[in-house]
């Protein structure tokens, strides 16, 4: 533990490094906050900060991950084959439960994301469709749905965690089957009883209480995959992304959004948003929980691991799903993506980061991801 003086060192040049991040990435909202905060307040809160990033710091310990001879953390599974769900995660969320649809409560953040979510989600798609066009026939039919107002009609998609159903009524608005599923059960009745109010989402949406591995056991396989704020709260994360793999068809696509393991995501999404500003409830996250999106690329990099509820995977051990990456280490767009999500204060809004930001810093806190699965594993 270091000293208190030595505590304010640590905080004051953690919020100057922040507050270079925030002007590199767009979180404004901190940096405004940090200069104006006051010192008495960093004062007594600098040894619990320090204390908080010792305890939840991967390297002091790594229940979840091991390390390399460079010391890069590397996702593995655990060795018993329980689901990757964490109970205390499910009774604290199923406790939040009734606050799903408020869109100025617990969930707030959530519900001004969604749209980018969605328009990521929509548009990989879309455009992964234009680069298997063959012909100008191909191409226009892509073209159509992409003007109109259900672009993922006729696909099958997967919502893992989707608690009371934000994400799974936008994609099914879109014209997909969609299926919601999450560990609680409390946020399966809400998500039913919502979408139970709109007629037009009778026969396109069906929610089930269950985790993930009870689908990958059954075989069941979807166009698309998506498990959203949900890695961040996992205890085996390289185990629940091998479960997601399973689930997803050759050349079908997996979309997973959470937090980078940085000081600017502790600061924004802890010490800042549950601490200071309390948008959300103290303890929904956990530091040494949180995934780089470095890590997510090695992880496709390699022969994926057999998912614990399949004895005998499907998955083709022979077939990582990302091959290359460029020389900064990002994959190419045909194989993988990481595009940050940053909050614009004086919109109230979450923005998908263009691209070309992401090698600068775009994506040190919330950002989304997508891996597509090759058509011959």
């Amino acid at each position: 533990m270091l000293s208190s003086s030595r505590a304010l060192r640590h905080t004051n040049s953690s919020l100057r490094i922040s507050n270079k991040l925030c002007q590199r990435t767009g979180h404004l909202h901190l940096s405004q906050w940090a200069h104006s905060a006051n010192l008495r307040y960093a004062s007594t809160q600098a040894s619990n900060i320090s204390g908080a990033l010792v305890r939840h710091s991967p390297s002091l310990n790594p229940p979840r991950a091991s390390f390399s001879n460079n010391g890069r953390r590397t996702l593995q599974t655990q060795s018993h084959s329980a689901p990757s769900v964490n109970q205390s995660e499910i009774d604290f969320f199923s406790r939040l439960s009734a606050h799903w649809w408020d869109e100025h409560g617990e969930f707030a953040l959530l519900h001004r994301m969604n749209p980018a979510r969605v328009h990521f989600v929509r548009d990989k798609i879309l455009e992964t469709a234009r680069d298997d066009a063959r012909d100008d026939t191909a191409d226009a039919a892509v073209d159509a749905r992409a003007r109109s107002r259900q672009a993922l009609r006729g696909m099958d998609v997967l919502d893992v965690g989707c608690g009371g159903g934000l994400l799974s009524e936008s994609l099914a608005r879109l014209g997909a089957r969609t299926l919601g599923i999450d560990a609680s059960e409390a946020n399966v009745r809400i998500a039913s009883l919502h979408a139970a109010a709109d007629p037009a989402l009778r026969t396109s949406l069906a929610y089930r209480h269950t985790p993930a591995e009870t689908l990958a056991a059954e075989g069941r396989t979807f166009d698309a995959v998506c498990a959203m704020e949900v890695l961040e709260h996992v205890d085996d994360p390289a185990g629940f992304l091998a479960t997601c793999a399973s689930l997803v068809k050759p050349g079908g696509h997996l979309f997973l959004s959470t937090i980078a393991r940085t000081p600017l995501a502790y600061l924004l999404t802890i010490l800042a948003a549950e601490h200071v500003l309390r948008k959300v409830s103290v303890g929904t996250h956990t530091y040494s929980k949180f995934v780089n999106p470095s890590e997510l690329v090695r992880f496709f990099q390699k022969p994926l691991p057999a998912p614990s509820s399949l004895p005998s995977s499907e998955l083709n051990a022979s077939t990582p799903w990302i091959s290359q990456t460029h020389n900064s280490g990002s994959p190419t767009r045909t194989e993988a993506e990481v595009r940050g999500l940053v909050y614009v204060p004086w919109k109230g809004e979450w923005i998908l980061a263009p691209r070309t930001w992401t090698d600068w810093g775009a994506a040190e806190c919330n950002y989304i991801f997508w891996v597509r699965r090759p058509m011959d594993s």
